[in-house]
């Protein structure tokens, strides 16, 4: 992480946005009196359209079928350990 004052900041601008642009894990943070009031960073790339319903589809799909008697099944127990569990 890289602070820059803010008066270098405004010399420096495209040098910094290449720097982020190349290095996308970077952040350069600009200070007004040694106080930190803004970062740069990459921008996060735009998720493809239709990849969050497919994302949900294929939830859908893992989650059991209802029961056709009795108690519903508890959907949001599942969503949640589909969303929190640990991937390998």
């Amino acid at each position: 992480m890289t602070r820059v004052p803010i008066s270098e900041a405004r010399r420096r601008l495209p040098e910094l946005v290449r720097k982020v642009k190349h290095d996308r894990g970077s952040v350069v943070q600009i200070t007004v009196r040694d106080e930190v009031v803004a970062e740069l960073r990459a921008a996060l790339p735009q998720p493809e359209p239709g990849a969050a319903a497919r994302a949900l589809l294929e939830l859908a799909r893992k989650l059991p079928k209802p029961r056709k008697r009795g108690r519903p099944t508890d959907v949001s127990a599942h969503v949640k350990e589909y969303l929190y569990a640990r991937r390998s």
